[in-house]
């Protein structure tokens, strides 16, 4: 079938399967051609492995001069005789057929990572395919709901300020246009429950579990992805929910640091840059921004994509010698070029200028519509979408 961008809201419908897989060798052929991953994990375990930073981190290590085994955990659609898959699950699909074309050992655990069942799952694989250990744990969930494995319920995460509300503008990337709206301040249970979903007691608890079933290496390290951002996104981010939850995943860094530092090992938070991603655009008052920052950091040549970043934080960070390189709080910071103060005071400028009316003039809005429809598979010059798709 003829598969055109059906997207609603900030929400894609559907994804083009030849397009996720062209997403994926455009990837691959980055990070072969990019400094190698020296003293590289062998052995990976991926939660959250299909888009974003976790396929990003996937695809540098198995295709870069690490050549890891992976195994990565996603909770994705897979696709029917009447509609598309998700376009992780084609994500997952590609990397793994091009993975073991290139001799990687690639296994896909497909279900909620939250999961008591797939705990056991990933220890089961763990056992089968990496001989009982892992050098590596990348933790990458983005997820808005996390069951509660006692009750029954659900814990729902809840995008809101803290205290008091907050007015900012989304762009609709259906219809292209810029859209103002007034967040009321969360509640306390609201706030407990975004901490619960986003904060770092599954990440530990993922630890503690590879460590009782004696699955962890001697070395071994693990990473969970987080942001801070700038002054221009704390009133919605680090000063809200959001915010709380990652201070919560920073200080549980600390703790699981203690806990691997008995492997040698370490663990630590990774402080990235705004980007756009399937969990990003749905952060009110973030995609002006984001439009911004493109706009400045692509015209000082600092910009960088997923890949680009995690290729500098595999090569310059995590494994670059003995001592891995954090700020005062332990935190390994790969949104510097972000933050540098000369991009933040232009970023700033376009900010206060921008409205419904220029802010496709003013920032770099086709990039940032461009990046969100390739997530799914479209836009690429290298596929005709005139032709029905003939996936594998």
């Amino acid at each position: 079938m003829i598969i055109e961008p059906n997207i609603q809201g900030v929400v894609a419908k559907n994804a083009h399967p030849e397009g996720c897989e062209q997403s994926v060798l455009q990837q691959i052929e980055y990070v072969k051609q990019s400094n190698p991953i020296k003293h590289g994990p062998k052995r990976v375990l991926i939660l959250g492995a299909s888009s974003g930073f976790g396929l990003a981190s996937r695809i540098a290590l198995s295709f870069g001069a690490s050549q890891s085994d992976t195994i990565g955990v996603s909770f994705e659609r897979a696709p029917t005789a009447e509609r598309t898959g998700s376009a992780g699950w084609y994500n997952d699909y590609y990397f793994k057929k091009h993975a073991q074309k290139e001799g990687r050992v690639a296994i896909n655990i497909a279900g909620d990572a939250f999961s008591k069942s797939i705990k056991e799952q990933v220890i089961e694989a763990i056992e089968t395919y990496f001989e009982g250990e892992v050098d590596l744990v990348i933790y990458s969930l983005a997820s808005g709901v996390r069951p509660n494995d006692e009750t029954g319920e659900f814990w729902r995460s809840s995008i809101k300020p803290i205290g008091q509300s907050v007015t900012g503008a989304s762009i609709m990337l259906d219809s292209d246009t810029w859209t103002e709206q007034t967040l009321p301040p969360a509640t306390e249970e609201e706030a407990r429950a975004t901490l619960k979903v986003m904060g770092g007691e599954d990440w530990e608890a993922w630890i503690d579990s590879l460590i009782n079933s004696e699955s962890i290496s001697e070395g071994c390290k693990t990473i969970a992805f987080s942001y801070i951002g700038s002054q221009h996104t704390h009133p919605i981010y680090l000063d809200g929910t959001l915010g709380r939850a990652k201070v919560d995943l920073h200080q549980t860094s600390h703790s699981l640091n203690l806990k691997l530092a008995n492997f040698s090992g370490g663990a630590y938070a990774t402080v990235c840059k705004a980007l756009v991603t399937k969990a990003s655009v749905f952060i009110p008052g973030l995609t002006p921004y984001l439009t911004a920052l493109y706009k400045v950091m692509k015209q000082n040549g600092t910009h960088e994509t997923c890949i680009q970043q995690v290729q500098r934080l595999f090569t310059t960070k995590l494994y670059c010698g003995s001592v891995v390189p954090v700020d005062g709080e332990r935190l390994i910071r790969i949104d510097d070029l972000e933050l540098d103060a000369k991009v933040q005071e232009t970023v700033g400028s376009i900010l206060r200028d921008m409205n419904a009316d220029n802010f496709a003039k003013l920032g770099d809005y086709e990039g940032v519509k461009q990046e969100f429809l390739q997530l799914n598979g479209f836009d690429f010059e290298q596929i005709d979408y005139s032709q029905p798709s003939t996936a594998d």
